[in-house]
């Protein structure tokens, strides 16, 4: 896979790196501590589901642990709130797409699926302010406004850790938002007022896709040529995955530093089910669709063995490959002999440092004594929070006496990308920021935030496609699915609106079966190495709770008119033999339907397609291989992507416009003034709204709990519900 990366990821670590020739360790993009939503749907009236989903499985680290307006360009993003007016309507007319047939689509090129060489590659180039520009940039810092105004020779303290959002946030929100963590470290490598950046770095809660994105914009800071210097009292891989981006790791003496490899867990009811009398009748399309199992099985399925353990050696190889190319040094050498076989190339090369089998080996012994992690230069040194602050200060000339001037994340957020002169670029490329489990429309139950919203955002697809202001739209995804009907309507409108502009799909920590069913909508999919995508496959089934009742004495009679009447309704007995036919009729179909779509999406056969569809979940370096997504990167590497589709030189400046304006609700303004209670009833409040909303066919990855020892932002509520009640006894 030596295209995977065919840029220097490194070059701020090591300026004679030879990226080219170690492009297997692209832009990766790990598993996911975070997503699950709901294995199953519940109508209000009836246990009955019916689902898209893949396996219930964990995969945990062993450790404890307005429109927002962005400039991107080679430089940096620009940042500000703006409102989206069509300036003008296209007189494109909506055509029927409810077929898969002769339908019209996006323009995209069999050839192009799968030639990664041929998209840019959006890498980050730094270049320094001319004499002109930096006397602008000095004029507008004496205008600022009281908050944007930072101390000159500040240092940018950012506390990682918890959950990372891939939305904007709102001032008063409480949490951490990816798109914000990037930009500061953007407008930081420009500010002259910034001399470097100290990050506290805790147990993280995300997936690996938005890892992946921080410690690529880490080693992005670090060609500015100033100092980022880390410290991590916790530590496990993910969070070491960061550190040692670094350029100084250190942690104190007591620190819990556990690099002890990585599992991935597999949870089955069906001996729960058996005991209190509950009866799942699933019907499951795609040998590798697995979450019926989680309900039927008391143990694994080969399949289901097969899929996870892939799913895991990409994590684990993948974070064995970068560790090993941070701690190593790849070094060109010229040498003025003539090469006489080509076996002479690799004497061009030499290599200091860690290998992957070293690395290996360290996670196989167990180190747990820091004193070994710096003697074997896992870390820089081992120093307390103060006495890292004092070196910093000693670095920085500052006495002891005083203090060392900083600026945390939360009030440089507000710091403008104008004050910075990194504004007013003509070219403008818009980002759809879609986060969360689908559903058509919003529930009773449901907040600002919770979610993909279909109707909200196809209003907002449609304003961008009436538009003119926008050259081209990248849709960034990080879902794990939900409701089969709005991941269709969403799917036509992201197709019409590439009819009239490029549109190109990013995916964060997970795009899988609804998820996926957006993205593949795109003239163009870029997903991160270890982003979960693909699920293309159907669960449908029901519960028959009929030995349970009678154990409780409980009773429940239906009357009926209609031959399937009692279809769903009838949860007190089992499926009928002619309602049982009926049900794996409309689950063949809803996948029939689900695996064609995708296979005209990707210009594949649909032979093609069934073999990487039948429910199984790639990670985003195997699906490129296979043709589901066309590249390996980050939002950057996709903004770079939209320019060429739109017919825009890479090395002019773009302003990224970002249609996802947060919004304020009461929870974040009580979460914002320090209350506990906003999170309080999250587990209740999502199954409550799952309740409500499911009414029909699923198409999400529910069931999927990658995360680490401490919790993820989609477990299903459920579950969570279940396991919260057995924690009582």
């Amino acid at each position: 896979m030596a295209k995977l990366l065919s840029t220097p990821r490194l070059t701020s670590i090591h300026k004679l790196t030879v990226a080219s020739s170690l492009s297997k360790s692209s832009s990766s993009s790990p598993i996911h501590s975070s997503p699950t939503v709901s294995p199953i749907s519940l109508h209000s009236n009836s246990l009955f589901f019916s689902l898209y989903t893949t396996p219930l499985l964990t995969l945990r680290s062993i450790d404890n642990p307005s429109h927002i307006h962005r400039n991107f360009s080679v430089l940096a993003f620009d940042t500000k709130n703006e409102d989206v007016s069509p300036s003008s309507k296209d007189d494109t007319k909506d055509e029927d797409v409810s077929s898969t047939k002769d339908e019209p689509v996006a323009e995209i090129n069999a050839d192009d699926i799968g030639k990664e060489d041929q998209y840019p590659t959006g890498e980050f180039e730094f270049e320094e302010y001319g004499v002109w520009k930096s006397l602008v940039v000095k004029f507008r810092m004496l205008f600022t406004l009281p908050w944007e105004r930072v101390r000159k020779g500040s240092v940018l303290t950012m506390k990682l850790r918890n959950e990372i959002s891939d939305q904007l946030q709102s001032r008063f929100s409480s949490g951490l938002s990816l798109p914000q963590i990037c930009e500061n470290l953007m407008k930081a490598a420009y500010d002259p007022r910034i001399s470097g950046v100290y990050l506290h770095i805790e147990p993280l809660g995300c997936g690996w896709g938005k890892v992946e994105e921080i410690r690529r914009h880490i080693l992005d800071f670090r060609k500015s040529g100033k100092f980022i210097v880390g410290y991590a009292p916790a530590c496990g891989e993910k969070e070491y995955y960061i550190g040692c981006a670094c350029q100084e790791l250190y942690v104190p003496p007591s620190a819990y530093f556990a690099l002890y490899g990585l599992t991935v867990q597999a949870s089955f009811l069906g001996g729960v089910f058996e005991k209190v009398g509950i009866e799942p009748q699933v019907q499951r399309i795609g040998k590798y669709k697995s979450a019926g199992d989680q309900l039927m099985r008391k143990s694994i399925s080969d399949e289901n063995r097969e899929m996870l353990t892939a799913l895991l050696d990409n994590i684990y190889g993948n974070w064995l490959e970068k560790v090993a190319l941070t701690k190593g040094d790849f070094r060109f050498e010229l040498h003025t002999g003539d090469l006489k076989s080509s076996g002479d190339f690799h004497d061009l090369f030499s290599y200091s440092g860690k290998k992957i089998e070293d690395i290996e080996q360290f996670v196989n012994d167990g180190v747990y004594q820091v004193e070994r992690l710096k003697e074997e230069s896992w870390i820089t040194d081992i120093k307390y929070d103060d006495e890292v602050m004092s070196m910093l200060k000693e670095r920085l000339g500052i006495s002891k006496d005083e203090n060392l001037p900083e600026v945390d994340y939360r009030k440089y957020s507000k710091v403008r990308r104008w004050t910075l002169g990194l504004t007013g670029y003509k070219d403008q490329i818009a980002v759809i920021r879609a986060s969360g489990s689908i559903s058509r429309t919003r529930g009773p139950f449901s907040s600002s935030s919770s979610g993909i919203i279909a109707e909200k955002l196809i209003e907002k697809i449609r304003s961008v496609r009436e538009s003119k202001r926008f050259k081209a739209v990248v849709l960034r995804i990080d879902s794990p699915g939900g409701d089969a009907l709005a991941s269709d309507l969403m799917w036509r409108e992201i197709r019409l609106l590439a009819e009239s502009k490029p549109v190109i799909a990013s995916m964060a920590d997970v795009a899988a079966s609804g998820g996926y069913y957006m993205a593949m909508a795109a003239q163009a999919i870029v997903a991160e190495n270890l982003t979960l995508t693909g699920s293309i496959g159907v669960v449908t089934g029901k519960f028959n709770l009929g030995k349970l009742y009678e154990k409780i004495g409980f009773n429940k009679e239906t009357i009926s008119r209609g031959r399937y009447a009692e279809l769903t309704a009838a949860e007190q007995r089992p499926f009928r033999p002619e309602e049982a036919e009926l049900f794996a009729k409309s689950a063949q179909h809803a996948y029939t339907q689900f695996r064609d779509k995708a296979a005209l999406s990707r210009s594949m056969t649909v032979d093609k397609m069934e073999e990487v569809a039948q429910g199984r979940v790639w990670t985003g370096k195997d699906a490129l291989s296979r043709g589901l997504v066309d590249a390996v990167g980050g939002l950057s590497r996709a903004v770079a992507i939209a320019k060429q589709k739109a017919n825009i030189p890479q090395d002019r400046q773009v302003s990224v416009v970002e249609l996802s304006r947060p919004s304020t609700s009461l929870p974040e303004v009580l979460s914002g003034i320090g209350s506990s209670l906003a999170g309080a009833d999250r587990t209740l409040k999502e199954l409550l709204n799952d309740v409500a909303s499911s009414d029909g066919i699923q198409a999400r990855m529910d069931g999927i709990m990658f995360e680490k020892l401490g919790g993820a932002a989609y477990t299903n509520p459920l579950f969570l519900l279940i396991k919260d009640c057995l924690s009582s006894f």
